[in-house]
């Protein structure tokens, strides 16, 4: 995609009128549209939030994120930055302040939390990753992004059930993970 055709995505992808209910993103210059999210989805993001102080963390939901160099725009379930960091305003938070995004999986973006935003967010330096998954009932904790591009990835990768603590100590925090509930009648994946 050339620099004039990502500048016309951009474009199309900020003017776009959406109805209430979907989530738009800007994945690698692909606009990806999904319906809103389950109970469980949102519950478990409820149970995130609520472990973050409110004092010390910005829990921004809904927040998109500035990935120019992807000609991405994703929009995590959670993005963690630290109370008094970025912007007040805006629509796009910048990479260099997210200390973590967070995406609960549905069964819908398997592949787009599990592989595409797995890259996207590497490439974009962002230094967690947790992937929270009521398919299988498990999390998917990455940090140490490398490299560029579709081939970047980050060098650590841990799996824990739900249930068992998740231990964020570039954040110096352990998620517990005891409420996260599973989705009903869905049918598992293979992945990470």
């Amino acid at each position: 995609m050339t620099a004039v055709d990502e500048r016309r995505m951009m474009k199309l992808f900020e003017n776009l009128d959406v109805p209430e209910g979907i989530k738009i993103e800007l994945l690698r210059g692909n606009i990806v549209m999904m319906a809103g999210p389950d109970v469980v989805h949102n519950d478990i993001v409820e149970a995130v939030v609520d472990q973050f102080p409110r004092k010390k963390w910005r829990r921004l939901q809904t927040q998109d994120v500035a990935l120019p160099q992807e000609s991405s725009e994703p929009q995590p379930d959670l993005v963690l930055v630290e109370r008094g960091s970025g912007p007040d305003s805006g629509r796009l938070m910048p990479p260099e302040v997210i200390r973590m995004v967070v995406e609960v999986v549905s069964k819908t973006s398997v592949d787009h939390d599990y592989v595409i935003k797995r890259s996207i967010y590497a490439a974009g330096k962002l230094p967690i990753y947790l992937i929270i998954d009521p398919i299988v009932a498990h999390c998917v904790l990455l940090t140490g992004p490398i490299g560029t591009g579709e081939t970047a990835d980050y060098r650590s990768q841990s799996i824990y059930k739900f249930g068992d603590p998740v231990p964020l100590d570039q954040l110096d925090f352990v998620l517990d993970t005891s409420e996260f509930r599973t989705l009903a009648d869905v049918r598992r994946h293979r992945r990470p």
